[in-house]
């Protein structure tokens, strides 16, 4: 009951703003803008009462339906590709000496740490 009363008093607040924003549009400086406002602040009001009528359809419809357990899709395992590079597994001067420096860092931080 408190749903439907909710949906009643969300139409009429979104009707009394289509009201006003249609004043606005009659007046001297309205615009289409107000006009646009005044197409869609009904349907906003509508939309609490289409939501309650959708969730109830929802749920009607899953209670007619008996629960069975949903089957397990069955994945293969990925391959490789036959056409992928091949990386190199020689590493890069620099990037061996960067790698050094950034281990040296980490044994100083956990020294400092103890």
């Amino acid at each position: 009951m408190a749903i439907v009363a909710t949906c009643l008093v969300s139409l009429l607040v979104c009707c009394g703003l289509a009201w006003w924003q249609w004043d606005r549009f009659t007046s001297a400086n309205g615009t289409f803008q107000n006009l646009g406002y005044v197409l869609q602040w009904p349907l906003f009001g509508l939309f609490p009462a289409f939501m309650f009528w959708r969730i109830r359809r929802l749920r009607e419809k899953a209670e007619a339906q008996p629960e069975e357990p949903a089957p397990k899709a069955e994945v293969p395992a990925p391959r490789p590709r036959p056409d992928a590079p091949a990386y190199a597994t020689d590493e890069d001067e620099e990037l061996a000496a960067y790698n050094r420096y950034l281990r040296e860092l980490n044994a100083r931080d956990q020294q400092a740490a103890e």
